[in-house]
């Protein structure tokens, strides 16, 4: 095996273990934050979730260079250059993304990468080979991401709040509403699932099969949890008014457990190819000597992200998961619940829509919105304010980050 191809493994790995520790470990932050799990268990089923994700659904076919940013012709001449490039964007974004964690600041790892490049497409091929269009629609993610993700977040827990929480008597509200947020809680899960994974293993469903499969789980769920509520002597409304809300709060712990592992899920699937991805077009450059449009991911090469995620999250993602779930605004059950829900629902429909939008970025914008819901003062707007500040630095910074170590590159080795 030629060396840069071992260099881009040993750098993939570490992307991936960036991953693990930053974009993934705040999919956990609202189970950790209402005290559902402890970090111990968050990281657990973090790890187990992403390491499936990444493995069973993750691409099994990416573009050359991710996001489609820099035009990959400019490098015919020289394909290796652009395989020198790949390796460079993957260390610079993984050292951004490790700093972050440090810091315990979220970041999108999308985002790093693609700055990553854009620095060195800049650098080898020009302004003109980069695609501003693109990248305009990259930037305004910035602003779709956490808006979109907090007014959905604001909506759902003022519906969980008014109908059932904030009621004389909550437990007996929840006999009701607790089935209908169980039942739209899988309904949305299994459509995430479906639409995020299946169709990478092969078995694809029709739309109305998708959404048939999706009411029929829904319904399901929501029948045991009607069961469940009915014969638990807990649901008692003569019961002080602050052990009913514990109670029904017991519920939405369940469900924060199930939604925050469904979005660990959907990241370990969709951003193992944030590592995967460059790491697959060295390989196959330096295995053909051409700039290849899409290239095949080696199974193998998926097993190494999964468990450079899963190794990154459980030795650093504490960190992320602690600013995340407690610092930026109280989170309860319920409230992660609606957070988690807005998130699913925003990245799909997005997606559906061909917008370009963060998980991390609409995860972060809906605990916001769940915060706002409860007044501007329950926010910690300093915290805040670094998180925003840490998204607006991240494509200058890795760009900067990749010229510099393409340029030690080419000093030292090439």
């Amino acid at each position: 095996m030629e060396a840069l191809v071992v260099i881009a493994i040993i750098v993939g790995f570490y992307m991936a273990w960036n991953i693990g520790a930053n974009d993934v470990a705040n999919s956990m932050a609202d189970a950790v934050g209402s005290k559902a799990l402890t970090i111990f268990w968050a990281v657990v089923l973090a790890g187990i979730c992403n390491f499936c994700g990444a493995v069973l659904v993750g691409s099994h076919v990416t573009d050359t260079v991710r996001q489609g940013i820099i035009d990959t012709q400019a490098f015919t001449h020289d394909p290796r250059m652009l395989a020198h490039g790949m390796v460079c964007a993957m260390l610079a974004a993984a050292l951004w993304l490790n700093l972050a964690s440090y810091f315990g600041m979220p970041v999108s790892t999308t985002h790093s990468i693609v700055g990553a490049i854009i620095g060195f497409g800049i650098l080898e091929a020009g302004l003109e080979h980069i695609h501003w269009g693109k990248l305009s629609q990259i930037a305004a993610s910035w602003f779709i991401s956490p808006l979109a993700g907090g007014i959905m977040a604001f909506a759902i827990f003022k519906l969980i709040s008014r109908y059932i929480l904030a009621v004389e008597k909550p437990v007996v509200a929840a006999r009701k509403g607790v089935p209908v947020c169980v039942f739209f809680t899988f309904a949305i899960l299994i459509i995430a699932i479906i639409y995020k994974g299946l169709k990478n293993i092969h078995l694809d469903l029709k739309g109305s099969e998708a959404i048939t499969l999706s009411i029929i789980g829904g319904l399901i769920a929501a029948g045991i949890s009607n069961l469940f509520i009915r014969r638990n002597r807990n649901y008692n409304g003569e019961l002080p008014f602050e052990q009913q809300l514990a109670a029904v709060e017991k519920i939405f712990a369940a469900l924060v457990i199930i939604t925050s592992c469904t979005v660990a899920f959907a990241h370990g699937a969709n951003d193992v190819a944030n590592a995967v991805g460059p790491l697959a077009a060295v390989a196959e450059i330096v295995k053909n000597n051409t700039v290849p449009g899409k290239v095949p991911v080696n199974i193998w090469f998926l097993v190494l992200g999964g468990l450079g995620i899963a190794v990154g999250l459980a030795m650093f993602g504490y960190r992320v998961m602690r600013l995340v779930g407690t610092k930026v605004t109280k989170i309860t059950p319920s409230r992660g619940v609606a957070a988690d829900l807005s998130t699913m629902v925003t990245v799909l429909t997005c997606s559906k829509l061909g917008l370009p939008i963060s998980t991390t970025h609409t995860l972060i914008g809906a605990i916001i919105g769940v915060g706002l819901a409860r007044g501007i003062t329950a926010i910690n707007r300093k915290v805040v304010a670094s998180i925003f500040t840490s998204w607006l630095v991240t494509i200058p910074v890795a760009a900067g980050l990749t010229v510099l170590f393409y340029l030690l590159g080419e000093w030292l080795f090439w």
